[in-house]
């Protein structure tokens, strides 16, 4: 098991909130964790065995894990969002990879953002977006 002695996520900041982990719990750790970490190319954090952890930006971690006890696989109802300035590059890169992709990026003007949608092997939602 390796041990991760970066310390940028172990500082605090402003609310006391050192950084933040959001969980995604799956059935296929290794198809999971080649999704986070191959296709959509985020570097790999920490490898705790059976849970990787991958730096999604400054402060944000993504925790991909096997389902476990009350820890399932549940994607509804929620998302994961990259923040990204080159939102046309991402989207030709994950479609050369050959992932999941609701449709192509598109300004949605309610929120002022440009992004698109894919999907992790999961049905998790992870949107590429940067703000206009």
């Amino acid at each position: 098991m390796a041990q991760n002695t970066d310390t940028k996520h172990t500082g605090t900041k402003g609310t006391g909130t050192a950084s933040m982990i959001t969980w995604v719990y799956c059935h296929d750790l290794a198809e999971t964790a080649a999704f986070y970490g191959d296709v959509l190319g985020l570097p790999l954090w920490r490898d705790a065995g059976a849970a990787r952890v991958y730096e999604a930006g400054e402060g944000a971690l993504i925790g991909v894990c096997r389902a476990f006890a009350d820890r399932v696989v549940n994607p509804s109802g929620g998302m994961i969002t990259l923040l990204r300035e080159d939102v046309d590059g991402w989207y030709d890169r994950l479609q050369a990879k050959g992932a999941k992709l609701q449709g192509a990026p598109e300004k949605i003007e309610q929120f002022g953002i440009y992004s698109f949608f894919c999907e992790d092997p999961n049905g998790y939602v992870i949107e590429v977006q940067t703000f206009l």
